[in-house]
């Protein structure tokens, strides 16, 4: 698997290509979107949503977004923020890990979430954090298969979402 990191073009623009991708990784996943509310109609997603929605991630200071790739086509996408917004709270987080729904269960979630964690321990941080929205039971099972413990319940800070905050330690 390679990660690469989205940049878009001096506009803000992502190319034509990469945008279909994409919007076929999002619409994949109909099931995530219906819980989270993050799109209108979860089995109508649009390239121009999934656009707006990686360049609101992009403003964020310290946020990457990370496309994966294995036999050249997009299989999964990791969002990470390099800092929680509270102060109290030292570590990275992953915002959003979503592999291609067709594509689950073969190991990709797993290993895109070790690359994630490969770069942030390189980065000197000794654990990670993400929330996982109230619901979410396969998601729930697939963080803590990775060796995340719940260690908080609490609404998000962007949508007032009920979730749970799991942490890993990256010794």
């Amino acid at each position: 698997m390679i990660l690469e990191p989205l940049t878009p073009a001096e506009d803000g623009a992502l190319p034509g290509e990469l945008l279909t991708e994409l919007t076929a990784l999002y619409a994949s996943n109909h099931v995530f979107h219906a819980l989270s509310g993050d799109f209108p109609d979860p089995d109508d997603i649009r390239p121009e949503q999934v656009a707006a929605a990686l360049a609101d991630e992009l403003s964020v200071p310290g946020a990457e977004v990370l496309v994966a790739r294995s036999g050249g086509r997009v299989v999964g996408i990791g969002i990470t923020l390099d800092r929680h917004p509270d102060p109290a709270d030292p570590d990275p987080w992953i915002g959003l890990l979503m592999v291609d729904a067709g594509q689950q269960r073969r190991g990709f979630g797993r290993e895109l979430a070790g690359l994630i964690e490969e770069r942030f321990r390189a980065d000197g941080r000794t654990g990670t954090r993400l929330a996982v929205l109230a619901g979410n039971d396969a998601g729930l099972a697939f963080w803590k298969s990775l060796g995340y413990e719940a260690i908080d319940h609490r609404r998000d800070l962007e949508v007032d979402r009920p979730c749970a905050v799991l942490r890993k330690p990256l010794l």
